[in-house]
């Protein structure tokens, strides 16, 4: 049986971060949060002067700059408080106040864009003249005025800015019901023993050889879901409507170029995605049919879909194997890569196991000024073992950036980060698929690897053909109904997974779990990551040194430049079809090598 999960107090603190490398106490950021607020206060004295002359255009940005470095740190800290266990008030308190605060910063800097705007560019090139130090806001400074079609008068902006708490209620709605009010069934094994059912427990729950198990799981999960199924339409109903109001005062064609426009991400890049993704869904349809003959099952459900197809060679990997196991697989990234590896795993960066209340899932928080915060909720799987890698990944790109680059460059946009992330995966599969010569066990091997290709460059490409529907529906006027949403998902199941699964009704419910829908066109991104970290980690391979170095500094550039270019830097050009294309062909290869080994 697996153990019960444990309070907070209860978490051997060896396995927990290091809030206090934030604050030593509430308390204290109490004392930081009020002189912050003071420091805000500092920005309405540019309010119409920003155009007066380049000392005081200087003056602004280095306030900026002042002012980011100490609220990067301050913001944080409720956040992780609040993850740690979401069910305590306090925390919770310290996060509305932190949430509150960043609608307040939003208000007050409301001017400086449209302020900007309205300034020649002819002085502003002349105060670049009067004032060398400008030339280090240049870029930042560029990426406004390119903006300047979408941006309206002060007051307009002051007033959706003043919305800005009202458009994150979607988000806070569903997060508060998923990780603190939903609670699941236990689910029931072959011998009638009973398992939690945990966002942390569920995947290992599904990976189980006992099939009695996994659909039990299956169907206690989806069970909740569908109890509040309208409830749950309406929020991400809500969250697609906010999304249209903020492109329509905008003035973009579509929430879609709202939200790719903020990372300098041609909408071409997403539709390109779903179409190369679309034309080969044969491959993943020849995986599923693999996988139905090799569990031996009459009909293959989706509670099929996470066991392994090989049988007998499922192991544990704890925590710690995790971590050595991590240091073997990610040195060809070189000594440096491995030191700062080493020093978040020393140093109280990481929150390791689940405990009652905390945030489901897995992060990394780069925090510009102190160390990443890694959040796991692990369970000694060798899926868990990729995640560890995947989030130390981000949070070694945060490290990097934040050492290299000052404070106006240093926060890259997720479009790169997930490159980061999965490009360690990638190195962890081809190290252990390298280092074995058991034929079941490269078999093994093979069936993980896929079904990461499957849950990260297919599904994740479902759920942004899912959500682009979704954010379609509500522009032209369309209601979304539970009814209506749940047709369209399960529509979308049949065609990425072919007429070789079983259509389970629960499986239309599968959206109503999914918190990404929340954070704007933002799933499309592990697809495409997925995609160039392939082709990264390939390079990384053969090529060694010179492709370590190129990948490295990619991995300094924080967004200083912008993210396709910084790719393209790389080695990788994400503007075309190729580098999705050569990770599709790869999954089809390895299908047909998994074919001949089982």
């Amino acid at each position: 049986m697996k153990k019960a999960i444990c309070s907070r107090s209860e978490v051997d603190q060896r396995f927990t971060w290091k809030i206090t490398d934030l604050y030593p106490s509430d308390d204290a950021w109490r004392e930081d949060f009020e002189q912050s607020q003071q420091m805000l206060q500092s920005f309405a004295e540019y309010q119409g002067k920003l155009g007066q002359d380049s000392n005081t255009f200087l003056a602004f940005w280095k306030l900026q700059d002042r002012f980011m470095e100490k609220v990067n740190v301050m913001i944080s800290y409720p956040f992780r408080k609040a993850d740690q266990d979401t069910r305590d008030a306090t925390c919770q308190e310290l996060k509305a106040k932190a949430q509150d605060f960043l609608v307040k910063y939003d208000q007050t800097v409301s001017f400086v864009v449209p302020e900007i705007l309205s300034i020649p560019e002819q002085t502003v090139e002349q105060f670049y003249q009067e004032q060398p130090e400008l030339e280090h806001y240049r870029l930042a400074i560029t990426r406004i005025q390119r903006k300047k079609a979408h941006t309206l008068s002060p007051e307009m902006e002051s007033l959706l800015s003043a919305a800005g708490q009202m458009s994150q209620a979607p988000a806070n709605i569903f997060g508060f019901f998923d990780s603190a009010d939903a609670t699941f069934p236990d689910a029931v094994d072959s011998q009638g023993n009973k398992h939690p059912v945990t966002h942390g427990s569920y995947i290992a729950l599904m990976e189980s050889s006992d099939r009695t198990l996994r659909e039990s799981a299956f169907k206690s999960l989806y069970s909740v879901y569908g109890n509040f199924i309208n409830t749950i339409a309406a929020m991400l109903s809500a969250q697609m409507k906010q999304l249209q109001f903020y492109a329509d005062c905008r003035k973009y064609p579509s929430a879609l170029h709202a939200a790719l426009d903020e990372t300098e991400v041609s909408v071409d890049i997403y539709h390109n995605l779903i179409k190369t993704v679309r034309e080969n869904l044969p491959a993943m349809h020849r995986y599923v049919r693999l996988r139905k003959r090799l569990l031996g099952v009459d009909k293959l459900h989706y509670y099929d879909l996470y066991t392994p197809i090989v049988q007998g060679e499922t192991e544990e990997i704890t925590y710690e194997q995790a971590k050595e196991l991590s240091k073997k697989a990610l040195a060809p990234l070189g000594e440096d890569y491995l030191k700062l590896l080493q020093e978040g795993y020393d140093n109280g960066w990481i929150d390791v196991y689940e405990n009652i209340g905390k945030r489901s899932g897995a992060y990394s928080a780069g925090i510009y000024g102190n160390h990443p915060f890694v959040l796991l909720n692990y369970t000694d799987t060798l899926s868990d073992a990729f995640t560890l890698v995947h989030e130390m990944g981000h949070a070694l790109h945060s490290c990097l950036t934040n050492r290299t680059q000052k404070v106006t460059y240093a926060d890259y946009v997720i479009f790169v980060a997930e490159v980061a992330s999965t490009c360690n995966e990638s190195l962890l599969i081809q190290y252990l698929l390298k280092n074995t010569d058991n034929p079941k066990r490269r078999a093994y091997l093979l069936n993980h690897f896929l079904d990461q290709f499957r849950a990260t460059l297919y599904r994740q490409t479902m759920f942004a053909e899912f959500e682009l529907w979704c954010s379609e529906q509500t522009r032209l006027g369309n209601a979304l109904t539970a009814q209506t949403i749940c047709d369209k998902y399960a529509e979308l199941n049949r065609l990425y997974y072919g007429e070789d699964i079983e259509a389970d009704p629960e499986i239309a419910l599968e959206w109503a779990r999914i918190p990404h829908f929340y954070r704007n066109f933002y799933v499309y991104q592990y697809a495409t990551g997925f995609s160039c970290a392939i082709a990264l980690s390939q390079r990384i391979l053969k090529e060694g040194e010179q492709a370590v170095q190129d990948y490295l500094k990619f991995l300094s550039s924080g967004c200083s430049a912008d993210p396709v270019s910084l790719l393209r830097q790389a080695g990788v050009d994400i503007s075309t079809p190729a580098p999705i294309q050569d990770a599709l062909r790869l999954f089809d290869e390895m299908v047909a090598e998994l074919e001949q080994l089982v």
